[in-house]
């Protein structure tokens, strides 16, 4: 499978803290672009199908947060979990997966994951449209290098879980620097 080249430019709704807002809900939306998540920096993003979803909750989501320490000293700075899910939904999952490093972001219409080429249907299993599973290394907005999982397409029977995983990508980034070195 081929793929792209740049992250597509689209912009994102998000939630973010506003310590000027009281209540229980201190929080306003920002609109946030591609451009500002990734010009200039070397990102890894990990897509997937679902917030609250066994294999997202209890494997792919935690490893990147675990070997967090490991990605930035690799020369990561930052990585993203998208998900199509709303900024509400996204927040709660990682609040709830207790998520202190791993940027949240959601794609709430799918816009992003839609333009990656990775939008797919799973109306199966009562999702509608979703991301399908993938990972990536991007570095100033330019594709390194995508981890799609196999099997790709709509309504797929399973949800293959081999590639996108943050072991598979970490060490990915590592061998790619010794033979830069």
């Amino acid at each position: 499978m081929s793929f792209l080249r740049q992250v597509p430019n689209v912009t994102f709704k998000t939630r973010v803290r506003d310590e000027a807002l009281e209540g229980d809900n201190p929080f306003k939306w920002q609109d946030v672009t591609t451009n500002e998540l990734f010009s200039g920096k070397r990102i890894v993003l990990f897509a997937l199908p679902g917030a609250f979803t066994p294999t997202c909750s209890s494997t792919h989501l935690p490893r990147y947060e675990e070997l967090y320490g490991e990605f930035m000293s690799a020369g990561v700075d930052e990585i993203i979990c998208l998900s199509v899910n709303d900024a509400f939904v996204m927040y709660q999952w990682g609040k709830a997966q207790g998520i202190e490093k791993v940027r949240m972001l959601p794609d709430g219409n799918a816009e992003f994951t839609r333009k990656m080429g990775m939008l797919v249907k799973k109306e199966n299993l009562g999702f509608g449209p979703r991301s399908w599973r993938y990972a990536m290394v991007v570095n100033d907005g330019q594709i390194e290098e995508m981890f799609i999982e196999p099997e790709f397409g709509d309504n797929a029977g399973n949800d293959p879980f081999e590639t996108s995983d943050a072991d598979t990508v970490l060490a990915w980034i590592n061998q790619a620097q010794l033979k830069s070195a």
